[in-house]
């Protein structure tokens, strides 16, 4: 008979073997922080776009007195 350790179980299967909800969460969570890296990427380009055409507004108003 083959001495149990830790990490091995009487069937074989790790102590931490991961279940459906566990898979679940890992899944929704990598979904979530994905969408909240496109959001704050289109947030960054929305910025500058809007940085950019105020400086450019300055520009030409100031131009034009």
């Amino acid at each position: 008979m083959e001495k149990l350790t830790k990490t091995r179980t009487r069937y074989g299967q790790s102590p931490n073997s991961e279940t459906p909800m566990d898979k679940t969460s890992r899944v929704v969570r990598r979904m979530v922080a994905d969408e909240a890296e496109e959001r704050q990427a289109k947030n960054d380009r929305l910025r500058m776009a809007r940085i950019e055409r105020e400086a450019s507004a300055r520009t030409k108003q100031r131009n034009t007195q």
